[in-house]
C-alpha cells in the first residue's frame, strides 16, 4: 500500500501483567500479541512498519524479525513521546500513518482498512478509531459536531455529566497525515501530572489549526480490547478462540465443543473434519478432509492427510498421510513421516522415523531413527534401540518384515524384506530377506532350586 506507514507501540513493560515475559509477547491463541498486530498490518501491504520498543527490545526483535524496522524508546515518557521516536524513519515522508498499540491482538486488517478509507474520504489530517461501549467508564469520550466530525476527545475524569453519557470511546488507534503528525508532535508538551507526552494532544493541536479530524467507529468493541493484565489476556484468548472456531465451522468443520477446542491462526482444516473436545491445534498445522481429531489430541506444525483419525494422541512437526489411524495414547515426535494406511496404536512412540504404507505398530512400541518399509508389522513391545549413550544410529526394516513381541533391534541394523524376527529376540546383526531370526538365551530350568535355599 503505497505511502502508507504503521507505527506499532510496543515499548511498555506491562507491570500489571506481573511477569518476566515482556507484555506484548504474551500469547493469544499461541501467537504473541504484537505478532497478531504486525500480521494484520502486513496483510495490507504497508510501505514501512516501525515498532517502538523499549524494555525487552531484543526479544521483540527476535520475534518479529526483519519485516519491521525498530526504534528504541529509552525512557517511557508517554505515547506521544513513543511516536516521536519514529521520526528518524518517517519524518518528512508524504502519506498516511496508522498508530497502533502492540497489546491489541484482536484488531483486524479489515478494521484498519476501513479506518484508512474513512480517513481518505473525509480528507482528514487525523482519524480516530472509536467504538461503542455499553459501559464507557474510564474511557476517553469522542465528542462529534453536527457534521459528524470530531470536535474533541474528553477524558472520563474531565468530562461533564452530558459528556459522560456519550458511549463512543477513543480506542487509542489513530490514522494521521504523516507530515502533519510529526509537525504537531513537536508542539506536544508534558505539562501534566505524569510529566508525559500524550499522543491524543496531537488531535487538539491539529484541530486548533483548523484541520479536519474524523472518526471511524468499528462495529466490534471486542476488537479494540487492550491487554494490560492476565484477566484481559484471558478475555482476549476467549474472543480470539471463538473467532477462529466460528470461521472453521462456517467452512464445513464440525467442532463438537467450541469452548474446549483450541486452534491457532495459522492452521488450516478441511471440510467434514470433526474436532472433539480437548483438541489443541498449534502452529502451521494443515489437516485434510474427513478427519477425526480428538478427543484430547495435540497437533503442532504438522500435516495430516484425508480420512485420518487421531485419538488422545500427540503429533509434532511431522507428516501424516491419508487413512491413517493414530492412538489412543500415541506420540508422534518431530521429523516423522507416517505414510498412507498406517496404524499406530496405544502407547506407541515414533521419533524421526518413516513408516511405510500399510505398516502397523499396534501397541507398546518405540520406533526411533528408523526407516520402515511398507506392510511391516511391529508386535507388542518391539523397540528400535537407536542410542548407545553417545550416538544415535539408524534401523532399516524392509517391506513385509514381521517384528515379534518384545524384540530389540540394536541399531545400526537392517531387517531384510519379508524377514521374521522371533519374539523375545535381541538382534545385533543384519537379518537377510525371507529369513527367520531368533536371538534368545537358551532356557535353563533347575529343579527344586528354591527348596535348597
Amino acid at each position: 500500500m503505497s505511502n502508507r506507514y504503521a507505527v506499532i507501540l510496543a515499548a511498555g513493560q506491562g507491570t500489571r501483567m506481573k511477569s518476566k515475559l515482556y507484555k506484548v509477547l504474551h500469547p493469544v491463541c499461541g501467537k504473541p500479541m504484537v505478532q497478531h498486530v504486525v500480521d494484520q498490518v502486513s496483510s495490507l501491504g504497508f510501505e514501512d512498519k516501525v515498532a517502538i520498543v523499549g524494555f525487552g527490545a531484543e526479544v521483540v526483535q527476535q520475534q518479529l524479525g526483519n519485516d519491521v524496522s525498530y526504534v528504541v524508546q529509552e525512557e517511557q515518557l508517554g505515547t506521544g513521546h513513543a511516536v516521536m521516536q519514529a521520526a528518524s524513519i518517517l519524518e518528512g515522508k508524504e502519506g498516511t500513518t496508522v498508530v497502533l498499540c502492540g497489546d491489541t491482538p484482536l484488531l483486524t486488517a479489515e478494521t484498519i482498512d476501513h479506518l484508512l478509507t474513512c480517513h481518505d474520504k473525509e480528507k482528514a489530517k487525523a482519524t480516530i478509531l472509536t467504538a461503542h461501549a455499553e459501559d464507557p467508564t474510564g474511557y476517553g469520550r469522542v465528542i462529534r459536531n453536527k457534521d459528524g466530525l470530531v470536535e474533541r476527545i474528553v477524558e472520563h475524569k474531565d468530562a461533564t455529566e452530558d459528556e459522560r453519557s456519550v458511549k463512543e470511546i477513543n480506542t487509542g488507534t489513530y490514522c494521521f497525515d504523516n507530515a502533519a503528525l510529526f509537525e504537531a508532535l513537536k508542539k506536544v508538551g508534558n505539562d501534566n501530572v505524569q510529566g508525559e507526552y500524550y499522543l491524543p494532544d496531537v488531535i487538539e493541536i491539529l484541530q486548533k489549526s483548523g484541520e479536519t479530524i474524523s472518526a471511524y467507529q468499528t462495529p466490534s468493541f471486542n476488537e479494540t480490547l487492550g491487554v494490560n493484565d492476565r484477566v484481559a489476556l484471558a478475555e482476549a484468548e476467549t474472543i480470539m478462540k471463538r473467532r477462529i472456531n466460528e470461521h472453521w465451522m462456517r467452512q464445513g468443520v464440525t467442532i463438537v465443543d467450541p469452548n474446549n477446542t483450541y486452534i491457532s491462526t495459522e492452521s488450516s482444516i478441511g471440510q467434514d473434519t470433526i474436532l472433539y473436545p480437548g483438541t489443541v491445534i498449534q502452529g502451521a498445522t494443515v489437516i485434510g478432509e474427513n478427519c477425526t481429531i480428538g478427543p484430547n489430541s495435540e497437533l503442532k506444525d504438522s500435516t495430516i492427510g484425508n480420512d485420518t483419525t487421531i485419538r488422545q494422541s500427540v503429533v509434532h512437526d511431522s507428516e501424516v498421510g491419508n487413512n491413517v489411524a493414530i492412538g489412543p495414547f500415541a506420540h508422534i515426535r518431530p521429523d516423522s513421516t507416517i505414510s498412507d494406511d498406517v496404524r499406530i496404536g496405544n502407547f506407541v512412540e515414533i521419533k524421526k522415523a518413516v513408516m511405510g504404507p500399510g505398516s502397523k505398530a499396534s501397541h507398546l512400541s518405540y520406533i526411533g531413527d528408523a526407516e520402515v518399509g511398507k506392510d511391516v508389522n511391529f508386535s507388542c513391545g518391539a523397540v528400535t534401540v537407536n542410542y548407545d549413550g553417545k550416538n544415535k544410529f539408524k534401523t532399516v526394516i524392509e517391506d513385509g518384515a514381521f517384528i515379534g513381541c518384545n524384540a530389540n533391534l540394536i541399531a545400526p541394523v537392517t531387517v531384510g524384506k519379508g524377514a521374521l524376527v522371533a519374539a523375545g529376540s535381541t538382534i545385533t546383526d543384519d537379518v537377510p530377506g525371507e529369513a527367520l531370526s531368533i536371538a534368545r538365551a537358551r532356557q535353563m530350568n533347575k529343579p527344586d532350586y528354591l527348596k535348597k535355599q
